[in-house]
């Protein structure tokens, strides 16, 4: 698998963009083209309708502790200010930033070991003899702006890092507006910023990216056990959806590279194509925050030094910074016990997630063409549910009645599914543009479909070609989408 294959096909077929390209493009942005953004929303709506929509809250789900409920909101990109001193965000979400004085590059001190040197790339940041490297320093990285028209100091706000937040203020709202008992996960899918020193490897580290976030809240003395289950069925999401190959892997972290929130975390990763034998890259991370974010809006920023945690005091002896003063526990009605739940994670990138499907699926192989000789074609093997286009209809000529017939059923399937009509080249360069979108199933109005009202369906991986009833098009394709 070559990465450059992939970017390359990415843009020819309309899945990603550089952001701003024809003003040379603005690094660390990129735009979903026609197909791109078909496929990402499909991911999206996979991921709500598995985690929330379709949630079974009335039986006990397989590797669960319990029953358990799950709704969603939607907060703003722009939020109190305080909230993310509360959060550790303002003093923590710092990157060491180096620079170089020769050729003015600018590079995160972490990187720097797998990073080509802009002057001879065939060496590393700092092996060039005329490397000249700064000493390391902060670099915080959120998105800074100004709020209203006089844009004094006090003005100013962040774009939101992460969506996290958003649903941490507004638990006691879900909890009083609604009729929802713990254990509750409450889920999010939103655009976060991040100003990253150096972004790179395509959309896999961005300025701009979209998460699907669930915070699940839960009793302490649980917490452990639903850790394990929600880390274990988030991998198994991935796996039903064809990213199950060597190339995936859950990774528990270490106790030196828990975040300051962390009771324990693991990550799913997957084998990017664009990283060394052997590496992974971060594709989702389930973390067990436990009180950390409830209680810090309560009573102001946590000290991560500290164990058990303890509010951060400033030198007046005062909270550094200031939490809500709001009570953010839980009472259970039924046993009148109050405590402040322990939240677990599971934190996605829907971007990440868009890219490894992608990558996963790129395959290269032969097909026969309208002679019968092999002929390489590229195939995108995406899972049906998640395939841009879900069928293409093409008339095998276009006369005889076949286009008016094919257009028939085009048009009765348009309204359910997003699907192709194509009667340009022949039918074989037509299969072949297909299986680069990836579209797992091709459906052919030929002459026989005139005469007995039978179309042939063609399976995109297996080739295989079956006749049905054009009338029943849509039950099958319905069926074999879903």
């Amino acid at each position: 698998m070559d990465m450059e294959q992939i970017v390359s096909l990415c843009k020819r077929r309309g899945f990603v963009f550089q952001s701003s390209e024809i003003y040379g493009g603005l690094n660390g942005f990129w735009d979903y083209g026609p197909l791109g953004v078909e496929l990402k929303r499909n991911i999206k709506n996979a991921w709500w309708q598995d985690m929330v929509l379709a949630h079974d809250d009335l039986n006990v789900l397989p590797g669960a502790p319990g029953q358990y409920s799950m709704t969603g909101i939607d907060s703003t990109i722009i939020m109190h200010p305080q909230i993310w001193k509360c959060s550790g965000h303002y003093d923590l979400f710092i990157d060491k930033m180096v620079d170089c004085k020769e050729c003015k590059g600018r590079f995160r001190e972490d990187h720097i070991p797998g990073t080509p040197c802009p002057i001879k790339p065939s060496k590393m940041v700092g092996q060039h003899d005329k490397c000249s490297l700064t000493e390391p320093r902060d670099f915080n990285l959120m998105f800074k702006t100004t709020l209203g028209a006089l844009g004094t100091e006090d003005d100013a706000a962040f774009l939101r890092p992460e969506t996290a937040q958003g649903i941490f203020v507004n638990f006691k709202n879900v909890i009083d507006s609604t009729r929802y008992r713990l254990p509750l996960g409450i889920a999010q899918v939103g655009k976060s910023f991040r100003n990253e020193i150096t972004p790179r490897n395509f959309t896999f580290r961005s300025r701009e990216f979209e998460q699907m976030e669930i915070e699940f809240f839960c009793h302490p003395n649980e917490s452990a056990d639903w850790y394990r289950y929600w880390r274990d069925r988030r991998m198994k999401w991935y796996q039903d959806y064809g990213v199950g190959s060597e190339r995936l892997r859950l990774r528990e972290h270490a106790s030196d590279e828990l975040s300051h929130y962390s009771i324990g975390t693991a990550d799913i990763e997957y084998a990017f194509p664009f990283l060394s034998e052997g590496e992974y890259g971060e594709l989702e991370g389930i973390a067990h925050r436990g009180d950390f974010d409830l209680r810090s809006h309560m009573e102001g920023k946590l000290d991560e030094k500290t164990r058990p945690l303890q509010v951060q005091l400033g030198p007046d002896g005062k909270p550094k910074w200031r939490g809500s003063g709001k009570d953010l526990s839980y009472r259970d009605d039924l046993t009148n016990e109050k405590y402040v739940p322990h939240v677990i994670e599971p934190s996605a990138g829907a971007d990440r997630a868009t890219l490894a499907i992608i990558c996963e699926a790129y395959h290269e192989d032969e097909a026969p063409d309208e002679e019968g000789k092999g002929e390489k074609r590229t195939v995108l093997r995406f899972h049906p549910r998640l395939a841009p286009i879900k069928a293409a209809i093409l008339p095998l000529v276009k006369k005889d009645g076949m286009p008016e017939m094919a257009k028939d059923i085009y048009l009765a399937l348009k309204k359910h599914f997003n699907v192709f009509y194509d009667e340009k080249s022949s039918v074989g360069r037509r299969y072949r543009r297909q299986d680069e979108a990836g579209t797992p199933y091709c459906i052919t109005i030929d002459g026989q479909s005139l005469q007995d009202g039978t179309v042939t369906i063609r399976d995109r991986d297996t080739l295989q070609q079956e006749r049905i009833k054009a009338a029943d098009c849509m039950q099958v394709v319905r069926d074999k989408v879903s």
